[in-house]
């Protein structure tokens, strides 16, 4: 800080000398927002079913306990973000859905960012279309401190955590072995190390993991 200014600027000289740098930098992560991954999966990883939007084995793990944590994690959140595919089916359903209460007013209310090259339009309230996805997903995630999650969108989670831009990964695990339709996880994927956070069981036989994505 010099002449009085209060404003923060790069590092100082012992910083340079690698003995503070650290302690920043864990600092700055305090403060970023997460992007945090939330599906349903089967106990074979599948997050759909054979044919597009067959999510048909999700009435297994719905129930009160899922309900509250899904209205938890939207009223945590300040940010949607969605692949091309998932979007699409989010935008057709969600403004004119009825049965879901405060879930419906959320999802149509919260800030919405889809992820695509091809989309011209994004008619779903609250929606920006973004073209270069990890530095413009890595410049929101700078300017905020509320979660931002990430709901369906396979291809777009794999390009995320090639990036190390996923935080955690949240999944709520139905008790089905589904045989077929796509995986969250394509095997052609990198590796990469999690931190267990959280186990919780459901009472319908589903089961809550929560994992911290080791980007190291």
């Amino acid at each position: 800080m010099k002449n009085g200014s209060s404003e923060v600027v790069g590092i100082s000289e012992p910083d340079r000398c690698g003995r503070d740098t650290p302690d920043l930098v864990h600092l700055l992560w305090e403060i970023m927002r997460k992007m945090i991954v939330w599906n349903v999966v089967t106990l074979d990883g599948r997050f759909e079913g054979e044919t597009p939007w067959d999510l048909s084995f999700h009435h297994l793990v719905w129930g009160p306990e899922l309900e509250t944590l899904s209205l938890e994690q939207l009223r945590e959140a300040d940010m949607l973000v969605f692949g091309k595919n998932t979007y699409e089916g989010m935008a057709k359903y969600w403004p004119d859905a009825e049965a879901e209460g405060e879930v419906t007013a959320l999802m149509n209310g919260i800030t919405k960012v889809v992820c695509s090259e091809s989309l011209e339009r994004a008619d779903w309230n609250n929606t920006t279309i973004i073209r270069d996805t990890v530095p413009e997903l890595t410049r929101l995630k700078e300017q905020g401190d509320k979660p931002m999650y990430i709901f369906g969108s396979g291809k777009l989670i794999q390009s995320l955590m090639h990036a190390g831009s996923i935080d955690e990964i949240r999944l709520c695990i139905a008790p089905i072995v589904l045989g077929k339709g796509r995986r969250l996880f394509a095997d052609e994927g990198a590796t990469h190390a999690l931190n267990l956070l959280e186990s919780r069981p459901l009472q319908n036989g589903g089961v809550i993991l929560r994992y911290e994505v080791n980007n190291q």
